[in-house]
Formats: C-alpha cells, structure tokens, sequence
C-alpha cells in the first residue's frame, strides 16, 4: 500500500502568504467612453479606482479590457510629450497611409480604412490586469490605465472585473 505524499505548504519569495479568510468576490461593470480625436490617450485609472474601492476587496485582481478592434488598453505614464512620442511609434509601425489590404475594396468590406488603427490596437493590447490589494490599485506612481483610441472618435465599452478575498 502506497502512502501520499504530504505537501509542505509554499510561502512565496516575495512575502509572507495572506490567509484565505473572508469571502472571494467577483464583481463586473462596464465604462463608456466618448472619444472626440481619432488618435487619443484616455485615463481610465480614476473610473476604475471608483469600481474597486466599494467592493473592499484585500487582495484581488481587476482585469480591464476593451470590447473593441481599434482601441487599446494598456499601461503607461500619462504625460503629453510622451503621448506625442507614443503616436510618433504608432505612426512609424502601422502608418495610416499604406497599402493595406484591409483598407482595399478588393479584398475587404470594410469601408472605414481603418487598418492602421486595427494594428496599432493589436501592438498595445486589448486588457490589462492589476493588483488589488486593501481596495486600492497596486500601480506604481506613475502607471495609469490608458485607453488608446485609434478610430476615432467614437463611443467605447470599456468591461472591469474584479476577483478577490474581501
């Protein structure tokens, strides 16, 4: 007769484990967002902050992510040069300009031209996931959620969830 094996328990590296005591809480919402250019930086960070500090989840995560092909989501410092310099990258590696087969009406039906945008989106990601931990956001100082808008302007759906122990 063979005997299981005990397992030992594993702390991680980086800190003691928190005890699973307390509810788990799994909670969705979804954000609309009107964009007024056709290339814009949008701070989603305050609006999420505004999700999550209700729940009073301890530790957690809230995922965000676009419901969308021509915006991303992503994280970044906010800051206009440096939103100048991001669509400076995202003009030199999907230029609106170009002969893209998605623009072609030979080869799509999509009327809008909108290749470029559909790129650029695909570049930067469609969600982010960020630490919950005592109902605040673990970003850094100078992290934001940034929704990039790349066909605009338009209404966007923007979908949270968060999980977590409360």
């Amino acid at each position: 007769m063979s005997k299981t094996p005990t397992l030992a328990p594993r702390v991680a590296a980086f800190g003691d484990a928190l005890p699973a005591a307390g509810a788990f809480l799994v909670r969705g919402d979804e954000l609309e967002v009107r964009t007024r250019g056709r290339h814009e930086l949008v701070d989603l960070t305050g609006r999420i902050r505004e999700f999550v500090r209700p729940l009073g989840i301890r530790d957690g995560l809230v995922h965000v992510w676009s419901l969308h092909t021509t915006c991303a989501v992503f994280v970044s410092e906010l800051q206009e040069a440096l939103g100048q310099d991001i669509a400076q990258l995202m003009e030199s590696l999907a230029p609106r300009e170009s002969a893209w087969l998605h623009n072609d009406p030979r080869h799509s039906d999509c009327d809008r031209r909108n290749a470029d945008a559909h790129l650029r989106t695909m570049l930067l990601g469609h969600s982010v996931t960020v630490r919950l931990g005592g109902g605040e956001l673990g970003l850094g100082e100078w992290q934001r959620v940034l929704l990039g808008e790349f066909d605009g302007p338009r209404s966007r759906t923007v979908s949270l969830q968060a999980s977590g122990i409360a």
